[in-house]
């Protein structure tokens, strides 16, 4: 079993900068082909918010675009750089990683329990 655990979540004001980061651990050896971030906002389903590959390419919703930047290291730890926040921008944070165990063919998807963002003045 793999865990995945955000943190950085927070107030912030609008207009603001936030960081998200998680990381995934388990006990056996594993690769991330892909890692997301989607958010849920209050009464609202959740949506798909950045996407970065194992080999860096990366694609954003289009209401992000331009403000929030994802990234990865090899230390199996994804970040969501959040510049100028706005309050719909409020929501809870999931990370989701695609992760293939070393000794199988495929990978699945595990998630986070998700990190709350609150932008408010």
């Amino acid at each position: 079993q793999v865990h995945l655990v955000e943190s950085g979540g927070g107030l912030v004001q609008p207009g603001g900068s936030l960081k998200l980061s998680c990381i995934a651990s388990s006990g056996s050896e594993f690769s991330i082909n892909r890692w997301s971030w989607y958010r849920q906002a209050p009464g609202k389903e959740r949506e798909w918010v950045a996407t970065i590959t194992a080999g860096g390419i990366t694609d954003y919703a289009q209401q992000i675009e331009g403000r929030f930047t994802i990234t990865s290291d090899d230390s199996n730890t994804v970040y969501l750089q959040m510049d100028s926040v706005q309050p719909e921008d409020t929501a809870v944070y999931y990370c989701t990683g695609n992760i293939r165990y070393i000794t199988d063919l495929h990978g699945q998807d595990y998630w986070g329990k998700g990190t709350l963002v609150t932008v408010s003045s």
